[in-house]
């Protein structure tokens, strides 16, 4: 069975094991009435298909707790496989998960436990958080350069006495001012008790204090790995981790051209772009002497810099 999950319904196909099609029909995307046509069908069902995804990696935890055999489907696959079909649509996905699931070409996702789930969240919130306070000070800086006014280099903190000090004079200007500015103090105030809450999670999490005891590794990287991890069973060797979050250089090879790429950029971005920085921390600021970073300047003297901060980051 391949099923395309949308936000309220879903587009079910069932083939035989010679291919053929044998039920398609529309349910509401709940696991109750997912559960509810599956076990009200005729015919056994050996394998359920689902593309990964956020509505999908709810309705896997629930199949699999009705005892049905449910896996998730790598995203990036399916699409490749889909884009052949001349005419997309929700029916024709379904078909073509179901096809792939026959078939057996297919790479099966890990789903993220509740608990990585509600963590990658309070980091998804966090990030929200800081990129609308940067948006809005950049914004503040855009508007008042048009009037000739410039910011120059200031702290945060003096963000606002520096930005009321040039618009003083002017009723526009000040309004404007004044609004954004609020609504920077309260995005400020709620980043700051969601990074205190993240702190408290890292401090009193084994894993993640020993991560921190490398160079450049904060709190929220610590956490950020984790959560993309989740269960470190998973993989059969460290070695497969890198890969696993795109730190591998991409190769494109046919016949007597063989090209060695940038990084395949694959899986978690948010896991990658922590581990960069913590590597470019390393690099460039911290002055603690390990053997990572020592491998990380040999690497450099071959490759160059941004090649050994990748390097490091894997």
């Amino acid at each position: 069975m391949g099923i395309d999950v949308s936000l309220e319904s879903c587009s079910v196909c069932v083939l035989s094991q010679s291919g053929s099609v044998v039920l398609e029909a529309k349910v509401a995307s709940e696991p109750d009435a997912l559960i509810v046509f599956l076990r009200g069908m005729d015919v056994t069902i050996t394998c359920i298909g689902l593309e990964a995804g956020p509505l999908s990696q709810w309705l896997h935890r629930h199949l699999c707790a009705a005892g049905l055999d449910t896996v998730l489907m790598e995203t990036r696959q399916v699409k490749g496989a889909l884009k052949a079909m001349p005419i997309k649509t929700d029916r024709r996905d379904a078909l073509g998960i179901a096809q792939l699931i026959r078939m057996g070409w297919f790479r099966p996702v890990h789903c993220k436990s509740v608990s990585a789930q509600e963590l990658r969240a309070l980091l998804g919130a966090r990030r929200t958080l800081q990129k609308s306070m940067i948006s809005i000070e950049l914004s503040m800086r855009g508007m008042l350069r048009g009037f000739g006014l410039k910011l120059g280099q200031i702290t945060r903190r003096r963000l606002p006495e520096r930005t009321r000090e040039l618009a003083d004079g002017n009723e526009m200007l000040t309004a404007m001012v004044t609004a954004m500015l609020r609504s920077h103090a309260a995005l400020r105030s709620e980043l700051a008790k969601l990074e205190n809450r993240l702190r408290r999670i890292a401090r009193t999490d084994r894993v993640c204090r020993l991560m921190m005891t490398v160079p450049g590794v904060g709190a929220v990287v610590a956490l950020q790995v984790k959560a993309g991890i989740d269960d470190p069973a998973r993989f059969r060797s460290s070695k497969n981790v890198g890969p696993h979050f795109g730190l591998t250089p991409r190769r494109e090879q046919s016949g007597e051209r063989d090209v060695v790429g940038a990084i395949s950029a694959a899986g978690d971005r948010n896991v990658r772009t922590a581990l960069f920085q913590a590597a470019t921390v390393m690099r460039y600021h911290s002055q603690a002497k390990n053997w990572l970073k020592a491998w990380g300047m040999q690497v450099a003297k071959r490759r160059g810099m941004k090649r050994a901060v990748v390097a490091v980051a894997r």
